[in-house]
């Protein structure tokens, strides 16, 4: 991430309000960007959003929905942001098989709205779609998926995931190469940190249990998953985001922003090491009938070599950034402020080894 690029840059961010949208609004004002954001209020309380301060921070707040296209196009008329990035998601996937109609709503003609509302505007260079690594038709290999691979999904929200992503590509094919607006897809894996408490998450629900002094019921224990701190796709999000500005449609595709391979690890190993961190963490499976995936894992060769993205922190020391923030929360500690010491010890990682300092 280039400091010197993001100074004074006007950036959009829908979903703001969100776990992984606030900690992006935190990381765009550590780099001088002036960020206007538009989303539905927080979907929980506590919040990252509210514990953080990160109102604070915003040049512009709109609450309002993505499905409103009309509030959507006035919002960013209002910003004339030089980039966008969209966010604003239903990301849950035991959610989306009980409200499946909403999820494609929000996640499908949602980011139609985003696309609309960017073709009509005249300042935008840059848009970054955030999709998932569940976008990918899960055929259960032992080996990552590549950014070639078919869309697909067998639940809601993966499924709406896949169609987010034809969207974005008939946009750019229709009418959004040619306007010279670049944009780009994001695909990450299964992000952990502070501030997170969704449900149906696994950090979220055991840290819930915890401070509860309950038992954690987890569904798959041996699912494996790409597990990784929120601030490394981030930062792969706005290093893309630099480069469709500067350098234009060459960057205009799909992008995956996985961990190191070794990082890919099963839920029970990921409430191990949660569990050296807080002792009194106990658990036990539960089998459900619904469909998830076992093994999903993705390949970010791509990002490493044409946008020299790497992963800055290994799994366990994500794990330990994740519990300290969790710890200095319940220790009533300023949260803006330790929220922003985690981000400056993330920007100061050695780049590409993953072994920044905890």
């Amino acid at each position: 991430m280039n400091p010197e690029f993001w100074q004074g840059k006007r950036v959009f961010v829908t979903g703001h309000t969100g776990f992984k949208g606030s900690w992006l609004t935190m990381l765009l004002h550590s780099l001088g960007a002036t960020v206007y954001g538009y989303a539905l209020p927080p979907a929980t309380a506590p919040a990252l959003f509210v514990e953080a301060g990160v109102e604070s921070l915003l040049a512009a707040h709109v609450l309002a929905d993505i499905r409103d296209l009309p509030a959507l196009a006035a919002a960013l008329d209002q910003a004339r942001p030089d980039i966008v990035l969209h966010l604003a998601a239903q990301p849950l996937v035991r959610y989306s098989y009980r409200e499946p109609v909403e999820t494609f709503q929000v996640n499908v003609l949602g980011t139609v709205n985003v696309l609309e509302a960017v073709r009509r505007q005249s300042t935008v260079r840059a848009v970054v779609n955030v999709t998932t690594d569940k976008c990918y038709e899960n055929r259960e290999w032992l080996w990552p998926y590549r950014e070639n691979e078919a869309m697909g999904g067998r639940d809601p929200y993966s499924a709406s995931k896949g169609c987010a992503e034809l969207v974005t590509a008939a946009y750019r094919a229709s009418f959004l190469a040619q306007a010279g607006v670049h944009l780009a897809s994001a695909r990450a894996g299964n992000v952990i940190g502070g501030g997170d408490w969704a449900e149906d998450r696994l950090l979220p629900d055991a840290l819930r249990a915890l401070d509860r002094g309950e038992e954690l019921v987890i569904r798959a224990p041996n699912a494996t998953r790409p597990w990784q701190h929120v601030l490394e796709p981030l930062s792969g999000y706005l290093v893309l985001a630099e480069h469709l500005f500067e350098h234009g449609e060459s960057f205009a595709e799909g992008w995956n922003f996985g961990p190191h391979e070794q990082d890919a690890k099963p839920v029970a190993w990921l409430l191990g090491e949660l569990a050296k961190c807080f002792p009194t963490l106990n658990w036990r499976s539960e089998p459900s009938d619904l469909h998830e995936a076992h093994f999903l894992s993705l390949d970010s060769s791509k990002a490493r070599q044409r946008l020299a993205w790497q992963p800055r922190w290994r799994l366990q020391i994500a794990i330990e950034k994740t519990a300290a923030w969790h710890q200095a929360w319940r220790n009533g500690e300023d949260m803006a402020e330790f929220s922003v010491r985690q981000i400056r010890d993330y920007r100061r990682a050695p780049h590409g080894d993953g072994l920044g300092a905890i």
